[in-house]
C-alpha cells in the first residue's frame, strides 16, 4: 500500500495496477505519452522487503527525445 502511494504521487509517473479487473500498464496503452506507468505492484517473495512491478513508457518519446529535455531543464534550474 504505501509503494502504490509513492507512485501515485511521484511526478512523470502514473499508478495503473488494478488486478480485479484485469488493468496493468502494457506498452500499446501508453504510446504517445510522456509519462510513465507502473502496475503490477507486488510482494517479491523471494527476498524481505522487496516488491516486484511493472513499469512502461514510450521509449521514442520518454526513452529518447523527451527525457533529453527533462534532464537539460532540471540542469538549467539547479543553476
Amino acid at each position: 500500500a504505501d509503494a502504490r502511494e509513492a507512485f501515485a504521487h511521484f511526478p512523470g509517473l502514473r499508478l495503473l495496477d488494478d488486478p480485479a479487473q484485469n488493468r496493468y500498464p502494457m506498452p500499446i496503452l501508453v504510446e504517445g505519452q510522456d509519462d510513465c506507468f507502473v502496475g503490477r505492484v507486488r510482494e517479491d517473495l523471494s527476498r524481505p522487503n522487496a516488491l516486484n512491478f511493472w513499469v512502461v513508457g514510450d521509449q521514442l518519446r520518454k526513452g529518447a527525445a523527451l527525457n533529453g529535455v527533462q534532464i537539460a531543464e532540471l540542469l538549467i534550474s539547479s543553476h
